[in-house]
């Protein structure tokens, strides 16, 4: 009798094991072709070839782009370099990317940077928050910009327990900001179970000097991360689940969640068009070629624009698609004055002028 009870029992989680698998499978978007929308006016970015896994532009059209990131399971075409932090000035009438120089006394040979993002101080000095992997795990650099010298400084590591498996990050004051989580577990092949078998333990996380503290849970992975333009309103993809949480920021770093906002791709990360409060999405159409790629049919880009946020019904379009022949695994997308920038994880870059 004990017999019959645990083969029944072990066919029940088999069963239910399956079923996930097939379920995590339909996420990963296997037959979907993506549709080419293309404005005429892009051309890739001369000198960015091993990735602009974020991007962030300052109101004055500076671009700061991360390159360089070695992330579990994602192809790499330069494994041996150090990662590099970017700038573009789009005020220029061709904009080309140059390697900022970073400060002595950082490790720069374990520069491992994924997402990014500015604070500009009431002073007008301007500070680069990056997330870093050196070997692996997770910190947060701050630096400040020099843009005479067109050089970072580096200022402080931040490390903290739940500071693991870090993905993207949004700055809202000195050493204050929210940081998202992608997978609880730090192997790849544990992450993938983690995926299938939909644990979602991932999480948002408040930092500030006097509290760090969870925020936000519950998430497939936690991805991408930005601001409404008032900062009265957090935005996270979660980039598995295919959707965009919205949600009330409160004074004490707490969110409240609104409504979420559900795509038919897998969404990478977010920035916020300062002109319109759109958001503008980094996404992945066929996820599946980028965790076994082949240059012979590599994966391709997608681009969404979302409007009305806030909306019972925002409106959700396409901006930018490719199959990849020209721009290989998008993961972000930011705008300024009419042109955009198009990072990838480990691809070029697309500038494009709308």
């Amino acid at each position: 009798m004990r017999k019959l009870v645990a083969l029944t029992l072990l066919g029940a989680s088999l069963a239910s094991v399956w079923q996930r698998f097939l379920a995590f499978r339909d996420k990963l978007n296997i037959s979907q072709k993506e549709e080419p929308v293309e404005p005429q006016n892009c051309h890739l970015v001369e000198g960015i070839e091993y990735g602009s896994e974020d991007i962030d532009i300052l109101p004055s059209g500076l671009a700061f782009i991360s390159s360089g990131l070695k992330y579990p399971g994602m192809p790499n075409f330069a494994p041996d370099e150090p990662g590099k932090i970017f700038l573009m000035n789009l005020n220029e009438q061709n904009p080309r990317a140059q390697a900022l120089k970073i400060s002595d006394g950082f490790d720069q040979e374990l520069f491992n940077p994924h997402g990014i993002s500015t604070f500009i101080d009431k002073d007008y000095t301007v500070y680069l928050y990056v997330v870093n992997h050196p070997h692996m795990k997770s910190t947060v650099e701050i630096f400040k910009f020099e843009e005479q010298q067109r050089s970072l400084v580096h200022l402080k590591t931040i490390k903290h327990k739940l500071l693991k498996r870090v993905n993207d990050i949004v700055v809202l004051g000195p050493e204050q900001f929210y940081a998202t989580r992608d997978h609880y577990f730090t192997s790849f092949f544990m992450s993938l179970i983690e995926m299938i078998l939909d644990l979602r333990w991932c999480y948002v996380l408040f930092y500030s000097p006097r509290e760090v503290k969870v925020v936000a849970k519950g998430f497939n992975s936690a991805n991408g991360i930005t601001v409404s333009p008032d900062q009265k309103y957090v935005y996270v993809a979660d980039v598995m689940a295919k959707n965009i949480h919205v949600m009330k920021k409160h004074d004490n770093g707490d969110l409240t969640q609104l409504k979420v906002i559900q795509l038919d791709t897998l969404v990478d990360n977010l920035t916020v068009d300062p002109a319109t409060g759109d958001i503008l999405a980094g996404c992945h159409p066929n996820p599946l070629k980028l965790l076994f790629y082949n240059p012979e049919d590599p994966p391709g880009s997608e681009v969404l624009r979302i409007q009305n946020v806030l909306s019972e019904e925002p409106g959700v379009s396409t901006v930018y698609a490719n199959n990849g022949s020209v721009l290989q695994g998008s993961s972000v997308a930011s705008v300024y004055q009419g042109k955009m920038l198009i990072g990838t994880i480990f691809h070029k870059a697309l500038y494009c002028e709308l």
